[in-house]
């Protein structure tokens, strides 16, 4: 899970690499540079990361608050993530101390990896790799999400999700598997609430239709 092998200089180059692949909108280095809080974010964190696995706690914290104050991203540099991560945009993004993140992550603005409050030990979530998390989604506690899940925006995620899974909704449901949305096709993926008002609606109609044409045969009698 944890990035073990290769220098600031490597991560540097590759996350230059993952940056224009996950983003279009991407014209050069420079413009990532100045630009792109998600690239600092990350940056940051490799580095305060090392520290705090040294040992260095206090000072690896100092430069967690740094990061968050520069970039509105707050990791926990006791936080364990992979290889490739990006945040997009990354306003308001927390992932807390004991959360573990694979390779390949994409996650959106507003995300919160975050504990339940009543636990010790290990208390935020541990996320699989190619895992899409959508905008303002909040996974808690323990659990984990499993290998090339996609989190619907605004999500709540409180059980375990298997490999392969969307989720989608307040509280998160798995609503399907081995689906195949492009990460940035948010539109295409379900909406069990949307599905169940149309249904309602629909049968609400069927019912309206049938108690018309009930009172309609019953006027008919009488006359």
């Amino acid at each position: 899970m944890m990035v073990t092998s290769g220098g600031m200089a490597g991560h540097i180059r590759e996350q230059f690499d993952t940056v224009f692949r996950r983003d279009p909108a991407a014209r050069s280095v420079l413009e990532i540079v100045l630009c792109y809080p998600g690239f600092h974010a990350i940056l940051l964190h490799r580095m305060a990361h090392r520290l705090y696995s040294a040992g260095w706690f206090t000072l690896a914290r100092v430069i967690s608050q740094f990061s968050r104050a520069a970039t509105g991203i707050e990791i926990h540099p006791g936080a364990c993530i992979g290889r490739r991560f990006f945040i997009d945009h990354g306003m308001g993004v927390v992932i807390g101390e004991t959360s573990e993140i694979g390779d390949d992550v994409l996650v959106y603005q507003g995300v919160t990896l975050g504990g339940t409050g009543k636990d010790t030990g290990k208390r935020h979530p541990t996320i699989g790799d190619g895992v899409v998390i959508g905008t303002g989604a909040t996974i808690l506690g323990n659990i984990r999400i499993g290998d090339h899940v996609k989190i619907g925006a605004g999500s709540v995620v409180v059980h375990p999700v298997p490999d392969h899974s969307t989720v989608v909704g307040v509280p998160g449901r798995v609503v399907g598997d081995d689906q195949e949305f492009e990460p940035l096709a948010h539109g295409d993926l379900p909406d069990p609430e949307g599905r169940a008002i149309d249904e309602l609606s629909k049968r609400v109609a069927e019912l309206e239709a049938t108690i018309k044409a009930l009172a309609d045969e019953k006027l008919s009698s009488k006359r």
